[in-house]
């Protein structure tokens, strides 16, 4: 996986994938940083800092220009464009106006001018040029914050709307084409006009212009300008049903009003007569932000409290998504047997069932009334069991979405861990207050045994992937390996130095790894009970000291450990993780550190001080705990990011996943851009690999093409060449190079008959000696197996889709009399083979 003949600790960098739903946490960035992303690179082009926190962001129709907002002032600034430039963020105009801070943005369709909505009840229209007739104007009306403010379609009219549910029609008498641009000579002069100074906070680089508003004018300088009239006012909350309105948005083609309520509560209005459509409930929570498609038909909610994200189709009244992540932390997660799908855990005793390709859960389970301990799939991959700190163990169906089995034990217990035997026949489940393991089995759901001798809290069970061997980890500083076949009798017991937090077994089962309180990994031969080596991780968990931690930094790396361990498919490798913001991968036959990935990064300047600092100490405790956000209309402020539990997984291949406090992470090894090749002679070239390929030289040309090892080559060799000839004569070790290219390619390429078939022919040739190899090719198969499954499920709806479709019309025309003759008849059967035919070709041309 990480190279077969040496360890390059440079040549391979991992990078998150995805990210999946959880709990709202704090940016890794700080306040004030921003970031422009390229979505067709999937690159940060440019790195900013505004200095303080920006409240709203928003680019101008015409893509020109955008305006941020912080504290009580505008900015608005070039955006960047195809060309170059050295600075990608120019400052163009500052705009001051409202005294407190600024909440919304809206801009005209035409981009001549914004509106900026503020705290302190009022809403300011500034032009984006110098208008002659209108530089910047300021209405009120309202009685509590502004939340939001639309723009009329082509036009100046205004909508406001505050957060004690009343909307304010604003009516221009001004055209947008009305508005008169001020001579360069006017322009120049206002450039050169003294501006009052207000401190360091608001300077830029560069400062560009600024404009001052003011709430009062006098007759004189209204005259030939720009005029506002509240045309009409009205009230969400009439009758006092109703929180405050938290959120809003506008559809002005549509004239789509959405608003959002504290108590989970939208509206659905038609303006400007403002006729109510829906109100309906979606949750218990604030609604914290909520957008509209480009057509007006599906709204999309969400609830930050929650983690809740709802895309409603209001014409239909009907979900179209709903996604929810963990309501508290997520503590387990199980990857599928072919890597399709993921399983997780959370304190709030839901199992919650995610697609690996779309980041989304498809299903969740609530039965459980206590935290999940323990997520894990059978061989199968259809059965998912779980472990909770109810007493209860329980076996959810995959196809009907249903939980079947539930195991308990005689007397109430909580469980910890949990682990299931290759043939998912056999469960067991480790408690943490008897000091038992509990087994059971699947097919009658009856308790087997009960296996007793540890003298401590069970903390990790684990069964033996190739034999009847399970294995117990307890905090008594024991591993106790139990022989299934043998009545479950102990067949070893190794002993440690310190606690046993987690044990696992390599997939070959001939080695067993262990992680215990002292931040050792240890691994050892368990058939003779012998240690084979060790692991010294605790400097590779170290952290700062935290500002509430009463401890020096040192002192605190000593409590570091792994809590969590997981081979790799091939066995090559270990991913580690446990209290701490780093997950480390180590080679198992060499010992050492391979990589160490930072999962947060916490650029505040807690835990960056080293001994205690009796100064920010009091008689009631450090200063620290000293909460300043306690006031925000929030809620209770959540502490910076920093991972405190990280539960890892390896997946078929190079991908592997942690469950941490900023949610379900996805990491996958990233080799696109990365020279690598393999035997690589000074003779072989693209040039030569192509001339050989013109030659008919086929085999010679697929191994020079895998040892230049540039995917844009040999996808060109494979498709040139005849895979009827080729197969036969392929060296053994390129077979293998082969298949793993084919697994890659069934992601991108459109030729998947073609694939398919050369996959099918090196497995019929060379399958039994592959299978002599089966340990160190397990990565490669079950990543082609992966890919294969994908475009079976995929083809399988459409196919199943189509046969309903004609069925149906089938049956619609013989009710209409409109029957067939006996010689064009068709079988069910002739149907089924035909239209699965016609829809792998569909298929195919619409991938």
């Amino acid at each position: 996986m990480f190279g077969l003949k040496k360890i390059n600790l440079c040549t391979y960098s991992f990078f998150r994938v995805s990210s999946f739903f959880s709990n709202p946490f704090p940016s890794f960035l700080p306040e004030g940083a921003a970031l422009l992303v390229s979505l067709i690179g999937k690159s940060v082009i440019h790195q900013f800092h505004f200095q303080k926190p920006v409240h709203c962001v928003c680019f101008s129709p015409d893509g020109r220009k955008f305006v941020i907002t912080k504290d009580n002032v505008a900015l608005m600034y070039h955006a960047p464009g195809k060309k170059r430039e050295f600075n990608a963020f120019v400052l163009d105009k500052t705009y001051y106006g409202p005294y407190d801070e600024t909440t919304c943005i809206d801009w005209t369709d035409d981009s001549k001018c914004f509106a900026v909505g503020s705290k302190d009840m009022s809403t300011w229209v500034f032009g984006a040029e110098r208008w002659v007739n209108l530089i910047y104007y300021s209405l009120g009306g309202h009685k509590d914050a502004i939340v939001a403010c639309f723009f009329e379609e082509n036009s100046l009219d205004l909508y406001t709307i505050s957060q004690d549910g009343a909307l304010c029609v604003w009516q221009c008498d001004t055209d947008l084409d009305g508005l008169k641009l001020r001579p360069p000579k006017d322009r120049a002069e206002d450039k050169n006009e003294s501006v009052k100074d207000l401190g360091e906070e608001f300077i830029e680089e560069p400062t560009g212009e600024e404009i001052h508003g003011k709430a009062t004018t006098n007759e004189q300088e209204r005259r030939e300008k720009v005029k506002y009239s509240r045309a009409a006012k009205y009230f969400f909350n009439k009758e006092g049903d109703f929180n405050n309105l938290t959120s809003a948005a506008y559809h002005k083609k549509t004239h789509l009003l959405v608003t959002g309520f504290a108590s989970g509560i939208f509206h659905l209005h038609e303006l400007p007569e403002f006729n109510l459509i829906h109100s309906l409930s979606i949750s218990d929570q604030r609604i914290a932000t909520i957008s509209i498609n480009c057509t007006g038909d599906w709204i999309a909610f969400g609830c930050s409290g929650l983690g809740q994200l709802l895309v409603w189709e209001w014409q239909s009244e009907s979900y179209v998504l709903k996604q929810q992540g963990h309501f508290n932390s997520m503590v387990s997660l199980a990857y599928s047997p072919d890597g399709q799908y993921l399983v997780t855990g959370g304190d709030d005793g839901k199992v919650k069932v995610w697609n690996t390709g779309s980041s989304f859960c498809f299903v969740t389970f609530t039965e459980h009334t206590s935290s999940i301990s323990a997520v894990t799939f059978t061989s199968t991959g259809y059965v998912i069991l779980s472990a909770s700190l109810d007493g209860t163990v329980r076996a959810f169906d995959l196809h009907r979405y249903r939980n079947f089995r539930t195991f308990t034990s005689p007397r109430p217990a909580q469980f910890s861990c949990l682990a299931v035997d290759s043939s998912g026949e056999i469960i067991s489940a480790g408690s943490q207050d008897s000091f038992d393991v509990f087994v059971w089995s699947m097919q009658s759901g009856r308790l087997l045994d009960v296996l007793s001798g540890h003298e401590g809290p069970i903390s990790s069970l684990c069964f033996n992937p190739m034999k009847s061997i399970l294995a117990s980890a307890s905090w008594d500083k024991t591993v106790r390996l139990w022989d299934m076949f043998d009545s479950w009798r102990t067949k070893e017991t190794l002993t440690l130095n310190s606690d046993v937090l987690v044990v696992a077994f390599r997939p070959d089962g001939n080695e067993l790894a262990v992680a215990a309180l002292d931040g050792q990994i240890t691994f050892w031969d368990h058939e003779n009970a012998v240690q084979m080596g060790s692991i010294e991780g605790r400097h590779d968990l170290q952290m700062g000291r935290k500002e509430l931690d009463k401890i020096t930094a040192k002192q605190a790396a000593k409590s570091k450990s792994f809590t969590t361990l997981c081979y790799s498919a091939d066995g090559q490798s270990i991913l580690a993780g446990g209290l701490s913001k780093f997950v480390c991968i180590y080679h198992v036959k060499e010992q050492i550190l391979m990589k160490k990935f930072e999962i947060s990064c916490n650029l505040s300047l807690d835990a960056m001080e080293e001994y205690l600092d009796r100064r920010k100490m009091t008689e009631f405790g450090s200063m620290a705990l000293i909460d300043d956000g306690a006031g925000d209309e929030d809620g209770v402020a959540i502490a910076l990011p920093g991972v405190k539990r990280a539960k890892k997984t390896f997946n078929p291949g190079s991908v592997w996943a942690a469950t941490t406090t900023e949610g379900l992470l996805i990491y996958s090894l990233d080799s696109g851009l990365i020279f690598d090749p393999f035997e690589l002679d000074i003779d072989i070239t693209p040039s030569s690999v192509r001339k050989v390929l013109s030659q008919k030289e086929y085999t010679m040309a697929i191994v020079m093409a895998f040892r230049l090892n540039e995917k844009k080559l040999i996808q060109e060799v494979i498709e040139t060449v005849p895979f009827d000839i080729v197969c036969s004569s392929l060296p053994e070790l390129y077979v293998e190079k082969v298949l793993e290219f084919l697994a890659s390619a069934f992601e991108t390429s459109h030729h998947l008959e073609f694939y398919l078939t050369w996959a099918q022919r090196l497995l019929m040739l060379h399958g039994q000696k592959l299978k002599t190899r089966s340990g160190k090719l397990l990565p490669v198969i079950q990543f082609l197996q992966k890919s294969i499954q994908r475009h079976f499920e995929d083809v399988s709806k459409l196919c199943e889709w189509n046969r309903y479709n004609i069925k149906y019309a089938l049956a619609i025309s013989q009710q209409r009399g409109m029957k067939r003759p006996a010689e064009t008849s068709v079988s069910e059967e002739e149907l089924e083979d035909s239209n699965s035919d016609y829809l792998m070709e569909e298929h195919l041309q619409g991938i």
